[in-house]
């Protein structure tokens, strides 16, 4: 049975697409579930519409680690954290180069 919430925010998303707090909630859903292959294209599409939403980038770079992708972990969190040194988002640096150095 799906997940009501999941389905809310698909629902949602069908009418409005470039909503990245939307993208971003049905990402963490799917986390929450432990559903990291389809939290990666939900957090993708998050970045996609805004690209400095670097808590997005974080949890996209956490879900690659669990979905057993290094490589492209170690990427997402390069580009992360150049992303949240601009925003000035320091705990994301920190959480993003911890998350790299346990790879």
């Amino acid at each position: 049975m799906p997940d009501p919430k999941i389905e809310k925010f698909i629902k949602v998303l069908k009418m409005d697409p470039n909503d990245e707090t939307l993208w971003f909630g049905l990402g963490k859903a799917y986390m929450a579930d432990e559903n990291w292959a389809e939290a990666i294209p939900a957090l993708e599409s998050c970045i996609k519409v805004k690209p400095t939403y670097s808590a997005a980038i974080f949890a996209l770079a956490q879900c690659l680690k669990n979905n057993d992708q290094p490589d492209r972990c170690r990427e997402v969190c390069a580009q992360g954290i150049e992303v949240a040194t601009t925003n000035g988002d320091l705990l994301v640096i920190k959480n993003l180069e911890e998350l790299r150095d346990s790879l």
